[in-house]
């Protein structure tokens, strides 16, 4: 019989599993650099955690399923926060604010497969709870900043797009757009990219009233979602656009924690930008690449009242989630996936590469191997027969092991080959020392 991967899963060989672990490693690192402690949950949690946030509609979206002999519906996790609110709800007012934490848990959904969009995929989440204010906010823009950076990517890369729940709505109000028909508006904005355009003109004009006046807030519409704008032109752009106070209001307060934050040149205003505006409360945002080939590298934004709906406190929160797919095929594209040497260079290098040259030496490989691996250094040797020097030093070669030991007939006088790959340097040293002379090869070529 023959087998294949589930449709939407990916196996990981060695050099896949390496780009894994170096983006995981980046997001790692970031949160823990900006005070984040990071958790986790289980991989399947009760459906009603999912429905009582999204509705029922998404138990198609879920992979469910019933324990044999048990009347409980399951659903693997198709994303966090609703585990993250659930773990909040259930540690009431116990926890001591603010609570900053990140996970980077697999995740589930039952959607058609395609480019940028798997049915299982990992992602990155971070979360801030107990603080109400844009610093907060840009808190959790900075920490996805910092990880893209370590990553390889820019300004001129990636831009952070940047919205507001309170100003989108201050703009429909000066559109004419009363509150009772925001929530369609919010739908209608959020689903513009993937409807025919006359598709969206019809629901637009029906949304803003036809012709008329309809007609000019029509187009003062169009104008905003066709343009972003960058931190640092806020007033002289949204006066020209028409913009309310109250729509500006949020955003000049964001705006000046991205000037502090050093984040203006990764950052612009989109109005477009509304994520599902039922979910969230306030600021939202996400991180495109530059010149919206791809889907949303990350997605987030404030949602103030989850926690209470799950039962718990009333807590202001605000995170973002971003997925490994979108973001390896921009890394791909960018050849930031270990440069020249490609993939493989992303693999574990070998600090030593111990080679046997005679059947004496046979005899003492296994301890200097065993020896280098209890000093904490990454040692391998071959499993291959031959006694040709030439092709083991290749094969150390071609698994990027920073030196070669060789044991040959200089053993005898307690004395080994330690061979630099990098430099080429070859030189013979006590067999006492080859600890601490692969530790110092080591530590010089990181």
């Amino acid at each position: 019989m023959s087998f294949q991967a589930p449709r939407g899963t990916r196996d990981f060989l060695p050099e896949s599993m390496a780009v894994r672990r170096h983006v995981e490693g980046a997001w790692r690192k970031a949160s823990i650099d900006f005070g984040f402690e990071e958790v986790d949950g289980p991989t399947f949690e009760h459906v009603e955690l999912y429905t009582v946030k999204s509705g029922e509609g998404i138990v198609n979206e879920l992979f469910s399923f019933k324990r044999s002999g048990g009347s409980d519906t399951y659903a693997l996790r198709p994303e966090f926060t609703p585990t993250l609110a659930r773990m909040l709800a259930a540690a009431g007012g116990s926890l001591p604010l603010p609570v900053k934490w990140f996970t980077i848990p697999t995740l589930f959904r039952a959607e058609r497969p395609q480019r940028g969009r798997l049915r299982e995929f990992v992602q990155w989440n971070v979360d801030v709870v107990g603080i109400d204010s844009p610093a907060a906010d840009v808190e959790t823009m900075a920490v996805a900043a910092a990880a893209l950076d370590r990553l390889g990517l820019r300004p001129k890369d990636v831009q952070l797009r940047i919205s507001h729940r309170g100003a989108v709505a201050g703009l429909l109000e000066a559109l004419g757009v009363p509150a009772e028909r925001h929530g369609a508006a919010f739908e209608l904005l959020d689903r513009r990219d993937r409807l025919e355009p006359e598709e969206y003109r019809r629901r637009r004009d029906a949304l803003l009233g036809g012709t008329g006046a309809g007609a000019e807030a029509a187009r003062r519409l169009d104008e905003l979602l066709r343009r972003t704008i960058p931190v640092a032109e806020l007033d002289a752009r949204a006066g020209a656009l028409g913009l309310p106070e109250t729509a500006l209001e949020p955003l000049r307060a964001i705006a000046a924690e991205l000037r502090a934050a050093d984040l203006a040149p990764w950052a612009s205003f989109d109005f477009g930008i509304v994520r599902g505006l039922a979910y969230y409360t306030g600021v939202v945002f996400e991180i495109h690449e530059a010149t919206g080939a791809e889907r949303a590298v990350a997605g987030g934004g404030r949602y103030d009242g989850l926690v209470e709906l799950f039962g718990g406190p009333r807590m202001p929160a605000v995170g973002f989630g971003m997925g490994d797919v979108v973001l390896g095929l921009l890394l791909e594209e960018r050849g930031l996936l270990g440069g020249e040497g490609g993939r493989a260079a992303l693999l574990p290098r070998p600090d030593a590469f111990v080679i046997s040259a005679g059947s004496e030496a046979d005899l003492r490989l296994r301890a200097v191997v065993s020896e280098l691996r209890r000093a904490g250094l990454h040692a391998r040797h071959s499993y291959r027969t031959t006694r040709n020097v030439g092709k083991l030093l290749g094969e150390a070669s071609r698994c990027r092991s920073r030196c070669a030991v060789i044991l040959g007939a200089e053993l005898g006088a307690g004395l080994v080959a330690l061979k630099d790959l990098g430099g080429g340097e070859q030189r013979l040293v006590p067999v006492g020392d080859v600890v601490a002379e692969v530790r110092r090869l080591a530590q010089r070529s990181e």
